[in-house]
């Protein structure tokens, strides 16, 4: 399946983007509301990415969706300090599609 193969790499490449944020940002400190959801997010797609097929289809749109929840939510914090997340908005919409193109029934003619 090869929207399982795109799913496992933007799954890694989300996560990974994320993990570099939290350290570029100094963005560990206990103030950041967003450390805790992060690191969900971060744990979510790992371990989605890694588990085996027939798991990962199931894992990987729920951790999509978690990961579009939370980066949506960044760019409205963005938005509310009158600023653009790009990456936030970027990683949000690859998440949101990915989420539904995993859960998208294909009904087959009888």
């Amino acid at each position: 399946m090869r929207l399982l193969r795109w799913g496992r790499l933007a799954a890694a490449i989300l996560s990974l983007t994320t993990l570099v944020f939290l350290f570029v940002h100094d963005s560990w400190r206990a103030d950041n509301l967003f450390l805790v959801p992060d690191l969900i997010l971060i744990t979510a797609l790992v371990i989605a990415a890694v588990l085996p097929d027939r798991l990962a289809r199931v894992a990987l749109p729920v951790a999509f969706a978690y990961t579009a929840g939370v980066l949506a939510t960044s760019v409205s914090s963005y938005a509310v300090q009158s600023e653009f997340g790009l990456p936030s908005t970027a990683g949000a919409l690859i998440a949101l599609t990915l989420a539904a193109s995993m859960t998208a029934r294909r009904t087959q003619p009888d």
